[in-house]
């Protein structure tokens, strides 16, 4: 059998597509280490006062900055490769999808921890949104039970699989509440993106007049 090799134009839209995912997760993960440079430098870490504070009005706004404030830059490089690699999987099926997936498991982590959290604690971390998109690589191939989506989840899982340990409370200084609400955050996302139910339409097989049938 004979291939034709990739056209001059195929190679450029390759080229350009990942320079435009280079551009997000780098503008991601440098907003994350700018802030963090600020914090250190002129606020000394003062502003890691402003994450999340369980059940206090002043912390829901802790939701919104919680996962650019890091307590160190051991923390900060702690979630920046996982970030960077999951950010990356992420928009091989769609760039958009990174929004998505963001903003769902920012807003369902830190609601999770505002709710649940434990009193006189403040929570912080983009370990929020890593715990989301290893959710929505997880279970996406689940949802969309492609070939290629179940083998996604499934290298996720080789890989970042003993991370899940993460969701479980009794660890010293980790915010457990917002890895394991990140990580709903992240299945449902992969629930709202792929649509959940994958029915596919088919030709009836027998006789001629048949219903048509959907397969799941």
């Amino acid at each position: 059998m004979i291939q034709r090799a990739p056209t001059s134009s195929t190679k450029l839209a390759l080229v350009k597509e990942v320079k435009a995912q280079a551009t997000v997760v780098g503008s991601m993960v440098g907003v994350l280490w700018l802030q963090e440079i600020v914090d250190a430098v002129f606020f000394r870490g003062g502003l890691d006062a402003y994450g999340i504070r369980p059940r206090t009005l002043d912390g829901l706004l802790g939701i919104f900055f919680a996962p650019f404030l890091h307590g160190g830059f051991a923390h900060l490089i702690a979630n920046t490769i996982p970030l960077m690699v999951l950010s990356f999987l992420i928009m091989l099926r769609r760039k958009r999808d990174l929004l998505v997936v963001t903003a769902i498991s920012a807003l369902v982590g830190g609601l999770g921890i505002w709710l649940v959290g434990a009193a006189n604690s403040v929570h912080i971390g983009a370990s929020i949104l890593v715990f989301g998109y290893l959710g929505y690589m997880l279970s996406r191939g689940i949802f969309e039970r492609s070939f290629w989506s179940i083998v996604g989840s499934v290298a996720v899982f080789l890989v970042y699989g003993g991370a899940l340990f993460g969701v479980l409370p009794g660890q010293a200084g980790i915010s457990w509440e917002g890895h394991l609400f990140g990580f709903f955050g992240g299945v449902l996302s992969a629930r709202l993106l792929t649509g959940g139910d994958r029915r596919i339409a088919v030709r009836p097989i027998g006789a001629a007049g048949s219903p048509p049938r959907a397969l799941r």
